[in-house]
């Protein structure tokens, strides 16, 4: 994998476990992780754990091609996607490239007046519970300053709520919409998803208040356009 990725113009480092992602992590860190579950010492899932707690670099698993288990548990903890082994090159190359282009940093507008700012600001912000989406710099704040980190997948779903406020968007529609393509990710990817961020954003995930499932189509979502932290929805 290192051989052909670096064949392909990437700058490719291996790593023989967690102890030397991390110190990877600590002097120069990487604009994607392969995070392989198998390991020795240490298993993947708690990789995974530790970098979602202070980053959202995209990951890609390597699972065995019958873990469906591992798979649903490691997107749940906020992996972008998977590829099973053994992995086909084209594949896995194909999937890195999705991932970093979902992550790639917006491109920022030339700077405005004070005034059109605060008119911009006032239109264009999107609140998800008490968080607001800040699409320049790929995160939710708060009103205090706080940061949520979220994923990349996670961001391009916040964006296509943000772009669709009120309407009810269906799986495949959402998928097309935060820029994933469908055949990449098993029927129920954007579930899990949505399941992520309600943990991150909802007061109660169990019931939902900012995104929430309709029944009778398809299997859609609802964003709940709110104006700010402390109104309804």
């Amino acid at each position: 994998m290192v051989d052909y990725l670096a064949g392909q113009g990437y700058s490719a480092l291996p790593c023989d476990g967690g102890a030397s992602l991390r110190d990877l992590f600590a002097s120069s860190p990487p604009d994607c992780v392969i995070l392989d579950l198998v390991m020795p010492d240490e298993d993947g899932l708690s990789v995974l754990r530790w970098l979602r707690a202070g980053s959202d670099v995209p990951l890609i698993m390597l699972t065995s091609s019958d873990a469906l288990a591992d798979r649903i548990v490691g997107l749940e903890l906020g992996a972008d996607d998977y590829v099973a082994k053994p992995a086909d090159l084209r594949e896995l190359l194909a999937r890195v490239r999705s991932v970093l282009r979902r992550h790639r940093p917006a491109v920022a507008a030339p700077p405005a007046s004070d005034a059109a700012q605060g008119m911009l600001a006032e239109d264009s912000a999107r609140w998800f519970g008490r968080w607001r989406l800040d699409r320049a710099r790929r995160r939710l704040v708060d009103s205090t300053g706080d940061i949520l980190l979220i994923t990349g997948a996670e961001f391009g779903l916040l964006c296509a709520f943000a772009e669709h406020p009120n309407v009810i968007l269906s799986r495949d529609k959402l998928l097309m919409l935060s820029g994933t393509d469908p055949g990449e990710v098993f029927d129920r990817a954007i579930d899990l998803r949505i399941t992520r961020l309600r943990r991150k954003i909802e007061p109660i995930p169990g019931d939902p208040t900012v995104i929430r499932t309709v029944r009778g189509h398809g299997g859609g979502y609802q964003y709940l356009l709110s104006n700010g932290p402390n109104h309804g929805h």
